[in-house]
């Protein structure tokens, strides 16, 4: 068998070759969609707290523009490059199509581990990115926002250094910000609140009764926290597993998502939570549960462990959980994987709310952002069902096959291709 790859880009682009030949696009269009439209690299220099001056590289890819500005996150990581950024741009570019939102697909990124720099250090790195990229940024270009590691104060220092940059305030070249400077209600549990959505449609599809099933939730950063809380509050589905980066809780008769926030948020980690069973990351993922929630990072599902899945449903609130050979299996077992450009476009979706918020001045209650935001999540849900079932591929094919037509109509239109 081939080595499978890791590689998140070029897991993007396979990911794209597969739907690209169920809808027979030609050659050019094909071809045009499997790299970034543009990308900058920049090196910005940041004064740090002992007086010397460290170098950082950061990253703006912007895939395709063809239905709207671009729009996606600013990651600070270690680990970070040009790949990832690469891949996760192109996952944008399709999480919007499917969505149906005008917006193109973009991502950034810096080299960075912001768990080792000062608030001041931090400061400086986010205003010197802004500095570095903001000439390929703005409302009616590309709209950043928060990711891993970045958070709404440091979406509130980079929109304060481009409006510098422009001489007068603006909101809407950034998203994700404190509501303070024009976030929008509603943001803070918008991923997982619209998984929580399509989990909902998905258990109709299924015949699940959401109130009798269990879920396990890898990863325990902003979406997996908000996911065990909206788990039980909107549908009263039992948490039995949780896990961060330094391990997981078992305990088959439910763990109280809102202790186990409040733990995490006083302690920085899970470990050591009372009365649950300590297991790892690899263990969770296998365990006997309806739901599987992989909410951590890239990789996680691959042919090694796939086959041994037993979840009914694998909602993927995080980017790239899954290889493109554990979805063969998963599909050829029956898991319902709710592919992650789906199952987490809610954060987007209302950074997309933020966005048309702040361009015409006027902020909606948070009723109205769940609402609107259920309306959007519920018709992708049934666009991608529909697809998949009609041309017996898996969802995350069908979702691949829903958002390419778009994008690649779009170019069309304008003459591209």
């Amino acid at each position: 068998m081939a080595q499978e790859t890791l590689n998140p880009f070029e897991i993007a682009q396979k990911q794209l070759d597969e739907a690209a030949a169920k809808l027979n696009l030609d050659e050019a269009t094909h071809e045009l969609l499997r790299w970034p439209m543009r990308e900058l690299h920049v090196t910005i220099p940041v004064k740090m707290d002992d007086g010397t001056v460290k170098v950082f590289h950061g990253f703006r890819v912007q895939y395709n523009d063809a239905r709207g500005p671009t729009k996606g996150g600013i990651r600070f990581h270690p680990l970070e490059t040009i790949d990832t950024v690469r891949a996760l741009a192109a996952w944008m570019t399709w999480k919007c199509a499917v969505v149906d939102i005008p917006l193109g697909g973009g991502k950034g990124g810096v080299i960075c581990n912001p768990k080792e720099m000062s608030e001041g250090e931090l400061e400086r790195l986010s205003r010197g990115y802004i500095d570095a990229v903001g000439r390929i940024l703005g409302p009616e270009k590309d709209i950043p926002a928060p990711d891993v590691y970045t958070t709404p104060q440091i979406m509130a220092w980079m929109v304060d250094e481009y409006s510098k940059l422009k001489g007068y305030n603006v909101p809407g070249m950034i998203t994700g910000k404190p509501l303070e400077l024009g976030g929008s209600k509603g943001r803070g549990d918008a991923t997982a609140r619209g998984a929580m959505y399509v989990i909902r449609e998905a258990a109709k599809v299924l015949n699940i009764d959401l109130s009798n099933a269990t879920i396990a939730i890898q990863g325990f950063g902003n979406a997996g926290q908000y996911a065990a809380l909206l788990a039980k509050e909107l549908y009263g589905i039992k948490v039995v597993a949780v896990s961060d980066s330094k391990g997981g809780l078992y305990n088959p008769d439910g763990l109280d998502p809102q202790a186990l926030v409040d733990y995490k948020l006083k302690n920085g980690s899970l470990a050591n939570f009372p009365n649950a069973e300590s297991i790892t990351n690899k263990e969770l993922l296998e365990l006997d549960v309806d739901i599987l929630a992989p909410s951590a990072i890239e990789n996680q599902i691959t042919s090694e462990n796939a086959g041994r899945i037993k979840a009914k449903i694998v909602a993927e609130l995080a980017n790239g959980p899954t290889t493109p050979e554990a979805d063969e299996i998963l599909f050829k077992n029956n898991v319902f994987v709710l592919p992650d450009f789906l199952c987490n476009a809610g954060g987007v979706t209302v950074s997309y709310f933020e966005y048309v918020q702040n361009l015409y001045n006027f902020y909606w209650e948070e009723e109205e952002v769940h609402k609107r935001l259920d309306t959007k999540m519920t018709k992708a849900f049934k666009d991608v069902y529909e697809m998949a079932k009609e041309n017996n591929v898996n969802n995350r094919i069908g979702a691949y096959m829903v958002a390419v037509s778009r994008v690649a109509q779009a170019m069309k239109l304008r003459g591209w291709v």
